[in-house]
């Protein structure tokens, strides 16, 4: 395996990953910001009554 192809691999490989946990903290994100609003919407209807 001579040198480039090798660079090329590792880059590759590299990318992956990092889109991979950019989706990863996007999904997390996306999640606690929706648990957030449900239990921010169920302290208020709570408050309410």
């Amino acid at each position: 395996m001579n040198k480039s192809l090798f660079t090329v691999l590792i880059s590759v490989v590299g990318g992956v990953a990092a889109v991979t946990a950019a989706v990863t903290a996007f999904l997390i994100f996306k999640n606690k910001q929706k648990k957030d609003e449900e239990e921010l919407e169920h302290y208020l209807d709570n408050s309410i009554q």
